[in-house]
């Protein structure tokens, strides 16, 4: 995807970034969920400092401040981690829903995962809920005109596309509610 509108780095920054989080949260001993988040969250801008590893760093280390004392993520940390992942991109990224980035993925997701976590949704209904709404969000950017990066630049290419960031949060998004749900 991220190849027709330029560069097509992003895969690579994807799984640089994120690949590095498994090994490092293995070596840590920290048992505060946040803490350790917000410590792989540094480590992930550091090994990808792109754009969009930075975006997606900055989400992590977010995310972790808004579950700090959390030894377990149970439905209301974990909309609480989603909330704190939207709430950094949309800071770092100073974007907001409907310009077809990845806000437009992880803000629709953490804000189904807080209404059904609020009506006492068990963590299987908080995922389902975030998964869902993640996956509409990511859809709906194909109608939108972009903002920033390439597909602003080839408005052309990117007409009637999913963004990319958008699916890259979608990828993001299915990878935490699997582990969680595990």
């Amino acid at each position: 995807m991220d190849a027709r509108m330029g560069d097509g780095d992003l895969g690579l920054t994807m799984k640089r970034g994120f690949g590095s989080i498994p090994g490092f949260l293995a070596a840590t001993e920290e048992a505060d969920i946040g803490k350790a988040l917000m410590r792989a969250g540094v480590n992930m801008a550091s090994i990808a400092p792109s754009t969009m590893g930075t975006l997606m760093a900055s989400g992590l280390m977010q995310a972790g401040k808004a579950v700090t004392g959390a030894e377990v993520l149970d439905a209301g940390s974990f909309a609480a981690f989603l909330r704190g992942y939207a709430d950094g991109i949309a800071k770092r990224g100073k974007c907001t829903r409907g310009q077809c980035t990845v806000l437009d993925c992880i803000a629709p997701a953490a804000d189904a995962a807080r209404e059904a976590a609020e009506a006492g949704g068990s963590l299987a209904d908080v995922t389902a809920a975030a998964r869902a709404a993640g996956a509409a969000g990511t859809a709906a950017t194909a109608e939108m005109i972009p903002v920033y990066g390439k597909a602003a630049v080839h408005q052309n290419i990117a007409s009637g596309v999913i963004d990319q960031g958008a699916y890259a949060g979608l990828c993001l998004l299915e990878g935490l509610c699997e582990y969680v749900e595990a």
